[in-house]
C-alpha cells in the first residue's frame, strides 16, 4: 500500500525531470537559433583588387667597385730617393712629379755621351774630306782606287759613329729624365712603401706607391648566366641603367650604364661577370667596397602584378590563383606567372584588370563556395579609424 509520504515524493522527482527537461530543450534551440545564422553566413576573406601598371623588372645582387684605372709606380733607372713630391692620398694629375732619384750619375753619363758625339762629328769632318778628295783623284789617276774605296768607306763609318753617339745621348737623356718619377695617370695616390733615403732600382717588385682613377669607377657583379641571358634578350642593343645601395643603406644618387658582360660562364659556379660604369665626381664610391647594384632588365606597360600568397602552386607545377566573381563566389582561375617583384607576381596570364584575388582564408576556402569579400586597403583604413575613435 502506497503511503502518502511516498506518492508526494514521487510527484516531487517527476516534477523535477519535467522542469529539466523542459530546460535542455530550451538550450538546445537557443544553440540552434544562434548556429543556424552563423552557417549561413559568408565567411569573409581578404582581397586584392588586380590592376594595370607600368613596372619596371630589376635584377639585384652583389657587386664589387673597382677603379677604371690603376697604375703601380715602380723606377725605370736606379739610385738614392732624393725626394717625395706628393702628399699621400692626394689627387694627383697625370705628368706630375711624384719623387726624384739623385741625378748625378746620369748627368756625368750624359755629359760624356754628348762628348762622344762631339768626337764622332769631328772625326766625320775630317774623313769627309779626304774622301771627297780621293774621289777626285782618283779621276785624275793620282791616287788608287782601292784608296779611293777605302776613303769612302771610312766616310760611312764615321757616319755610322755619329748615329751611335746621338742614340747614346739620346738614352742618357732618358735615363736622367727617368730619375723624375711622373705619374702616368691622373687619379688618387696611395700611401708610399719608400721615404727619402731609400735605394730603389729598376728591377724592384715593390711598387713606390699605385695611383688609382675614381671617376669614373666600375662595379663588378656576378650574375647567373640565365640572368645575363635574359638581359641580352630584352636590352636589345639598348642602354641598361644600373642603380647602387652602399653598404651603410645608403641609396647612391648617380645612375650607372651596364658595360658588358663577359664573354664565357664560370664552368664551376655557372656565373659570368658583368660590368657597370658609374660617374663618382664626390668620391663615395672607392675601389674595394662592396655594393648592391640593381639592373632594370624591362619597363613593362599595362602590367599586371598579383600578390604572391594569393597565388598557389598546384601538384602538376601549374599555378592557381582564386578569385571572387561580382556574385561573391569563388572561382579559381589557372595562371601563368613571370618575374617576381618585390611580394608580388608579373602576371602573364589568367587574371585581368578589376579581378579580386583572395589572399587569405584559402584552407578553408573552395571554388563555388560564396564568400564576404573585404578590400586588403580597405580593411586597414578602417581599423585605422576605428583606433583614432
Amino acid at each position: 500500500m502506497v503511503t502518502n509520504t511516498q506518492f508526494k515524493r514521487g510527484a516531487a522527482f517527476a516534477t523535477i525531470c519535467s522542469v529539466l527537461l523542459l530546460a535542455g530543450c530550451q538550450e538546445e534551440q537557443a544553440q540552434a537559433q544562434t548556429q543556424a545564422p552563423q552557417a549561413s553566413a559568408p565567411m569573409k576573406v581578404d582581397v586584392v583588387t588586380i590592376k594595370s601598371e607600368t613596372v619596371e623588372v630589376k635584377e639585384s645582387g652583389a657587386g664589387r667597385v673597382t677603379a677604371s684605372k690603376t697604375a703601380e709606380i715602380r723606377p725605370q733607372v736606379g739610385g738614392i730617393l732624393q725626394k717625395r713630391l706628393f702628399t699621400e692620398g692626394s689627387t694627383v694629375k697625370e705628368g706630375d712629379v711624384l719623387y726624384q732619384i739623385d741625378s748625378a750619375v746620369y748627368q756625368a753619363a750624359l755629359a760624356s755621351a754628348k762628348a762622344d758625339l762631339a768626337v764622332a762629328r769631328a772625326n766625320a769632318a775630317s774623313v769627309k774630306e779626304q774622301a771627297d778628295r780621293y774621289t777626285r783623284l782618283v779621276k785624275q789617276a793620282a791616287v788608287s782606287k782601292q784608296e779611293a774605296a777605302d776613303a769612302v768607306s771610312s766616310w760611312k763609318q764615321a757616319q755610322a759613329q755619329i748615329l751611335a753617339s746621338e742614340a747614346a745621348v739620346k738614352t742618357a737623356q732618358i735615363n736622367v729624365n727617368y730619375t723624375k718619377i711622373t705619374a702616368p695617370i691622373s687619379g688618387v695616390i696611395g700611401r708610399s712603401t719608400v721615404t727619402e733615403g731609400s735605394l730603389v732600382s729598376a728591377a724592384q717588385t715593390t711598387a713606390l706607391a699605385t695611383i688609382r682613377q675614381i671617376s669614373p669607377v666600375y662595379v663588378d657583379m656576378q650574375r647567373p648566366a640565365t640572368a645575363v641571358l635574359k638581359m641580352k634578350r630584352k636590352a636589345a642593343g639598348q642602354e641598361m641603367p644600373v642603380s647602387l645601395v652602399l653598404e651603410d643603406g645608403y641609396k647612391y644618387d648617380e645612375q650607372g650604364t651596364l658595360e658588358f658582360s663577359e664573354v664565357s660562364v664560370d664552368e664551376t659556379t655557372g656565373m659570368v661577370n658583368a660590368r657597370a660604369r658609374f660617374e663618382n665626381p664626390h668620391g663615395l664610391l672607392l675601389p674595394g667596397m662592396f655594393v648592391r647594384a640593381t639592373i632594370i632588365t624591362e619597363k613593362v606597360n599595362d602590367a599586371m602584378l598579383a600578390p604572391q600568397k594569393g597565388v598557389t602552386r598546384q601538384p602538376d607545377g601549374s599555378t592557381v590563383a582564386l578569385v571572387v566573381s561580382a556574385e561573391g563566389i569563388v572561382v579559381a582561375r589557372k595562371v601563368e606567372v613571370g618575374d617576381a617583384i618585390r611580394d608580388q607576381w608579373l602576371v602573364k596570364s589568367g587574371l585581368n584588370p578589376g579581378d579580386k584575388v583572395i589572399i587569405s582564408g584559402l584552407q578553408k576556402i573552395k571554388a563555388g563556395d560564396k564568400v564576404d569579400a573585404v578590400e586588403q586597403g580597405a580593411a586597414t583604413a578602417t581599423a585605422s579609424t576605428q583606433a583614432k575613435g
